[in-house]
């Protein structure tokens, strides 16, 4: 009786040593395997603003620059991000959001892609600039390297239905932007300042990140505001590659060093922008108007 137990005690020892050596086999054979990770994926659609905003029945929501950022942060954080691709479609918008999105790809030490596919101008431009490499469609609209402040001049209308306006002022240019009156020749100057300060800041950013890529003669040229195509912009030297999405997505894998020929994708951005309802309506014509009767508002757009 006593063999026939020892004898089952060394059946269970050679079992679980079995079943020891079986698991140190898989641990190494993992380890010894390369870890290819993905490439994390980042989309900027639409016009660039500082807070989310839901759909409603005439408008699309849109994510804002502190959701976008946080998404982009996160590529810092997860190891398995090998590197980042940031899809842009987009006019730009807000100068502030444009700063706050472009900051927030500034601080990821990983290597970045900007994949620009139909727009990628004003704002969304200067976010590309904030990688290392950007790839475009040949007929992606992109550059509109520029700031500018649109103000409403109702004064003319006002005179002729007979609304009047009086402002109690502390000081002369406190109701500046009013679209009661036209602006003086010093008024023009100060928001002169602020769009030339705001220009100054898009240009240098666009020369830090593209460097000896510029064609300078060319570039000077282009600081007129015009938008190109991805061709003309290439030739510039703002983009780098012409290219379709998976291109973009092969060049991020390539520089994050995932040898993969058909590379892991990781979606950073959160659920996409709803639709309204009515949207095909141009709801942005309307809101474009409200903003204006509402006061200055600063652009990269």
């Amino acid at each position: 009786m006593a063999n026939r137990q020892s004898g089952e005690r060394n059946y269970l020892y050679l079992g679980l040593g079995g079943l020891l050596l079986v698991a140190l086999f898989i641990v190494f054979a993992y380890s010894a395997l390369p870890l290819q990770g993905c490439v994390g994926v980042v989309e900027i659609s639409g016009p660039i603003v500082s807070s989310d905003s839901d759909a409603t029945l005439f408008s699309d929501g849109i994510k804002g620059s502190e959701t976008i950022a946080s998404e982009i942060e996160s590529a810092n954080e997860r190891s398995d991000v090998k590197s980042l691709l940031v899809l842009i479609d987009s006019p730009g918008g807000s100068v502030v959001a444009t700063r706050e999105i472009y900051d927030a790809l500034m601080a990821v030490n990983k290597s970045k892609v900007a994949y620009i596919h139909e727009l990628g101008a004003s704002g969304g431009y200067y976010v590309a600039a904030g990688t290392d490499y950007i790839m475009a469609h040949p007929d992606a609209i992109t550059g509109s390297i520029g700031a500018r402040m649109t103000l409403a001049d109702m004064s003319g209308l006002f005179s002729k239905i007979g609304y009047n306006e009086t402002s109690i002022k502390s000081g002369a240019k406190k109701d500046m932007g009013t679209p009661a009156r036209t602006l003086t020749d010093g008024e023009v100057a100060v928001l002169e300042s602020i769009v030339n300060e705001s220009f100054a800041e898009f240009k240098q950013a666009v020369v830090d990140g593209r460097g000896n890529r510029l064609d300078m003669p060319l570039f000077e040229q282009a600081l007129d505001a015009r938008i190109m195509t991805g061709r003309q912009a290439k030739k510039i030297g703002l983009v780098d590659e012409l290219g379709n999405k998976k291109a973009a997505i092969k060049k991020a894998a390539e520089l994050g060093g995932i040898k993969d020929d058909d590379p892991s994708i990781c979606e950073l951005s959160k659920s996409g922008k709803r639709k309204g309802m009515l949207s095909s309506f141009s709801s942005e014509a309307v809101l474009a108007v409200l903003q204006k009767i509402g006061g200055p508002q600063l652009l990269y757009r």
